[in-house]
């Protein structure tokens, strides 16, 4: 299951997104928001990213004009490592060596094909471990 998150800037690339994820029979939750009418990103940053950090989704996708505002806002919760990735060798990178459990995304930065390709590398990547591991793990005692 995939949280996805959005403000009014990234709704119309969100769409995309669940129109791409449907076509490859991806299962998500949609936390908003639910049309261009402006609003404030914390909100839909915290609750995609609260459902990731409970388990209740895997990992994460969440959009906004720049992608900067949301993703940090998604960071604010405890347990997510939330990414920015503007191409394709980031969102590969942010899995494999950080074991990144969200991806944000700039609607007015990438277009929706390399959205797709985005989330296509940030989906299908699997976090490396070893070295990466103990890492990550310094990050995570950083919370506490």
């Amino acid at each position: 299951m995939i949280a996805l998150g959005s403000d009014h800037g990234g709704y119309g690339l969100k769409q995309h997104i669940r129109d791409y994820l449907d076509s490859h029979g991806l299962d998500y939750r949609d936390f908003g928001c639910m049309d261009e009418s402006s609003c404030d990103y914390p909100v839909y940053a915290k609750a995609a990213a609260e459902s990731v950090a409970s388990g209740q989704c895997e990992k994460g996708i969440v959009i906004c004009t720049t992608g900067i505002g949301i993703s940090i806002a998604a960071n604010k919760v405890r347990g997510i490592r939330c990414a920015l990735c503007t191409d394709p060798l980031m969102a590969e990178m942010c899995r494999r060596h950080n074991d990144a459990n969200m991806l944000a995304l700039g609607a007015g930065i990438v277009g929706p094909n390399l959205a797709e390709r985005i989330v296509e590398a940030f989906l299908t990547t699997e976090f490396e471990g070893g070295r990466h591991a103990r890492r990550v793990g310094l990050i995570t005692e950083m919370e506490h």
